[in-house]
């Protein structure tokens, strides 16, 4: 089962932590990855997560993104189902993220 994660959470947990070395999986559409998403995630639509599960890290927790954290729960259901074990869903999602002012790439 993944674990729900809010921004400070995020926050607080990997991108204020020097030592956290994660992967922060964006599963948005490419289209809307291009108009804004957060610095470092991979663009991994949720339609193609099956496909391209192998580009996912077992190695180090994935945090799973989308628009409001409805698709990456999806994606994070997914992958625990096939057997990845630290997986965190960011539950306010990129809309929340660019509402708080925090940067975009």
């Amino acid at each position: 089962m993944h674990q729900d994660l809010d921004i400070a959470s995020f926050q607080e947990q990997f991108t204020n932590n020097p030592a956290a070395d994660y992967a922060l999986i964006d599963v948005r559409e490419i289209e809307e990855f291009e108009q804004g998403h957060i610095p470092g995630a991979i663009n991994i639509p949720l339609n193609t997560v099956p496909e391209r599960i192998g580009e996912i890290t077992t190695e180090k927790p994935v945090v799973l993104v989308c628009a409001r954290g409805s698709r990456s729960a999806m994606a994070a259901e997914f992958l625990t189902g096939n057997g990845y074990r630290d997986v965190y869903n960011m539950v306010d999602g990129t809309l929340g993220w660019m509402m708080r002012g925090l940067p975009t790439e």
